[in-house]
């Protein structure tokens, strides 16, 4: 399972200047860069349901040249929910109860499916009385196009145009576009490494487009620059060990031997015990 908060709370608070100078320029222009301040996490319990719901991100940041300061949340939906919009309103509720300060929301759709537009805002009618309209900034990246991304100089840019609306027989080209983008931006390692196995996660390629892929970063010239081929053989190893895991996981549900999986797969020992234990949990 793709532990999407996770992945993309670590994209957003590594890049979050840059988030904000793609998707809210507006908003980038007008605060002090050197203020920004992740608040503790925010664990906020719905109470008619008992579901527990942990905030995504949350910044506070000062106005440029003011002492005033206002909230950035940012959620990511990687699924979509009925009702979100009126979720998202309770979320503004209790964090404007708690800070007393102006929050901007923003909401990143990164679910593949559907492709409508998704609700931005919460309305309360009575009658013709309009007694609440709330709204949030929503950034689908479904219905946004991987093209209009190419010449972005931005590691965001470089991350997310592996979940923007991409024909299948794109995900090739789009893998080594933003395999070239990353090469121009002359990141440290770690941060490359965060940004390629973010791209990796989301642009997994079967055998045939893997092939395509190869072509096409041949033709870009990228083959000949060393740390882009470090991050394309950590990729190769990572579906390797993945494919691995995967013939061990079926001889595992078939009761073969774990000495005879060892042998077959290259993995240890404790990499078959754990795989076992995570099916078991499964069943």
């Amino acid at each position: 399972m793709i532990d999407h908060d996770r992945l993309f709370k670590e994209l957003l608070s590594t890049f979050f200047v840059e988030f904000l100078d793609l998707f809210l320029p507006q908003i980038s222009s007008q605060i002090d860069r050197d203020s920004i301040q992740f608040l503790p996490q925010e664990v906020l319990t719905d109470v008619t349901s008992g579901e527990k719901k942990e905030i995504d991100l949350l910044a506070q940041v000062r106005y440029q040249g003011q002492e005033t300061c206002f909230l950035i949340h940012v959620e990511n939906q990687s699924y979509t929910k009925k009702e979100f919009a009126k979720r998202m309103f309770k979320y503004f509720a209790r964090l404007h109860e708690k800070y007393d300060l102006p929050i901007y929301p923003v909401v990143i759709f990164s679910f593949d499916e559907p492709l409508r537009p998704e609700p931005q805002h919460y309305r309360v009618t009575f009658g013709d009385f309009n007694v609440l309209e709330f709204q949030f900034a929503a950034i689908q990246l479904n219905r946004l196009s991987w093209r209009d991304f190419l010449t972005q100089p931005n590691p965001v840019a470089a991350a997310l145009m592996s979940k923007m609306n991409i024909p299948k027989q794109e995900r090739p080209q789009v893998k080594a576009e933003c395999l070239r983008l990353l090469a121009t931006l002359r990141l440290d390692p770690a941060r490359m490494q965060l940004i390629s196995g973010f791209v990796d996660t989301y642009l997994r390629l079967d055998a045939a487009e893997e092939q395509a892929f190869q072509a096409a970063i041949d033709t870009m010239g990228l083959t000949q620059q060393e740390e882009i081929m470090e991050i394309v053989t950590s990729w190769e190893e990572k579906a390797a060990q993945k494919t691995k895991r995967e013939i061990a996981a079926n001889l595992l549900r078939e009761g073969i031997a774990t000495e005879t999986i060892v042998r077959v797969t290259g993995l240890t020992p404790e990499q078959v015990q754990e795989l076992l234990s995570q099916l078991t949990q499964e069943n």
